[in-house]
């Protein structure tokens, strides 16, 4: 039996850190078993439903690379389908008409909980012909009395629910549209899903779905429900622990790589294992490896694994992320030093892509002022010989590489008798305006040569006027 996964996400909102590692678990394990990897946005909440948070769930997968082999699917569009089989069911005697208000519901469920008894519907129209003329209805799945539903769930074992504790599901409301219950099984069905991922707070909802799958005749898929993930302080998370949104991490210098690894821990385990390429995740993971227990976030791990992945992937791979980072500082870095080679010196000193682009304006427009406590430092009258000295020896080269800059800086060190700390620390600040900066002849050798002469010449005159003041 070929695999065939499907990641289901209801567009109410962003592609939370929840549903990303449900889709990734997904996406996984249709991987691993060379099968097929399902896209299907469930909006039957037309109420909540929004455009933008169906571009966001799109825009979180190809972030992260999660490829969908079909899809995506919308539910919206296949409300014909639905309602057939809704048809059938009435036809064949598992589905029901409803005439039962919301309001006499209410006071019915109202008087159960009074009782203590857990609210349900009590099965007023399960067996009645005499319905009203031009009264609006529901129809409602007509749930076997007797028996349990038994299936084994790849995360926590058999799981058996009585048939007595569930009651007759409404299928489709009284506007004429079918509800997410029924839709989905219709989809999983129709789709081929063989194996069904998804949260912990979907369990109450299986017991419902496979009956409905065996009234159809209908293949019941495998069940996997993965745990909630709570955030540090062991509450479940939400925005108050920060980012929960996919893009945002994104939006926060996180590479998809190290989100991707760190999400597959988050419930998910290889021995000691931290860090996983994206074709060792496919090859060792498992269903059978999820952790039944919740997952806690970590922040500080996520950022050591995205410093991990910022140093060791290839400058280009890293430079393909940070460059919408440059762009929203409103940076062209096309116009500059090429970006991977930024990244090759800079990877060292950043957590975040973020970071990197904040760290690196420098290369790709002249800074606006002088770091104030670098320059009242550096910038002083007795450096004044030491800028004067190495912008002529870095103007009279004529291959601009960091090793003819490097000697420009030795040189000038040797001819002033002063150590390197003295030409070195003057000329980190006229170049880039702050104090700190990679390997100078790296960073020189970055920028053009007429700018770092121009900016040479800046921090002279900013000198001179701090004489004259």
């Amino acid at each position: 039996m070929s695999v065939v996964t499907r990641f289901a996400p209801s567009p109410t909102g962003y592609l939370h850190v929840g549903g990303a590692r449900t889709a990734l678990y997904s996406w996984l394990y249709a991987k691993r078993n060379q099968g097929e990897f399902v896209l299907r946005i469930e909006d039957t909440d037309l109420e909540r439903s929004t455009d933008d948070a169906k571009q966001a769930i799109l825009d979180g997968m190809q972030w992260l690379g999660l490829s969908i082999d079909k899809g995506p699917y919308y539910q919206t569009e296949r409300f014909d389908r639905y309602n057939q089989y809704i048809e059938q069911l009435i036809s064949n005697g598992h589905a029901y008409r409803c005439y039962m208000s919301k309001e006499e519901l209410d006071v019915i469920r109202a008087e159960q909980e009074a009782k203590g008894e857990k609210p349900r519907y009590p099965g007023t129209w399960r067996d009645r012909t005499d319905y009203p003329e031009d009264e609006p209805y529901a129809i409602r799945f007509k749930n076997p009395l007797e028996g349990d539903v038994v299936f084994n769930d790849s995360v926590r074992g058999e799981i058996r629910i009585n048939n007595a504790e569930l009651d007759d599901l409404v299928i489709r409301r009284s506007d004429g549209s079918p509800t997410y219950n029924f839709c989905v099984v219709i989809d999983d069905w129709e789709m081929g899903i063989t194996h069904v991922v998804r949260g912990e707070d979907h369990i109450n909802n299986t017991p419902r779905q496979i009956n409905i799958f065996k009234a159809l005749g209908a293949p019941v898929p495998e069940f996997a429900h993965v745990s909630m993930i709570l955030g540090d302080d062991g509450k479940k998370l939400s925005k108050r622990h920060g980012a929960v949104s996919v893009m945002q991490y994104r939006d926060d210098g996180y590479l998809p790589q190290a989100v991707l690894n760190y999400l597959v821990r988050l419930g998910w385990s290889h021995g000691d294992q931290e860090v996983f390429s994206l074709d060792e995740m496919i090859s060792l993971f498992s269903l059978e490896g999820i952790n039944k227990a919740a997952s806690a976030f970590n922040t500080s791990k996520l950022i050591w694994l995205n410093q991990h992945y910022i140093k060791s992937l290839s400058p280009s791979d890293v430079a393909t992320h940070a460059r919408w980072h440059f762009e929203q500082l409103g940076l062209d870095t096309s116009q500059g030093p090429a970006l991977e080679d930024v990244v090759s010196i800079q990877a060292e000193r950043v957590e975040t892509l973020k970071d990197l682009a904040s760290i690196s304006q420098y290369f790709y427009k002249e800074y606006d002022d002088f770091d104030a406590k670098a320059a009242k430092k550096h910038l002083r009258p007795v450096a004044k010989d030491a800028l004067i000295t190495v912008s002529e020896k870095l103007a009279s080269i004529d291959d601009w590489t960091a090793q003819n800059i490097q000697n420009a800086i030795n040189q000038t060190a040797e001819t002033l008798q002063v150590g390197m700390g003295k030409v070195g620390m003057p000329l980190r600040v006229a170049v880039t305006g702050a104090g700190n900066s990679p390997s100078l002849d790296l960073t020189l050798a970055l920028i053009d040569q007429k700018a770092v002469l121009d900016r040479i010449g800046r921090a002279i005159k900013f000198i001179e006027n701090r004489e004259n003041s």
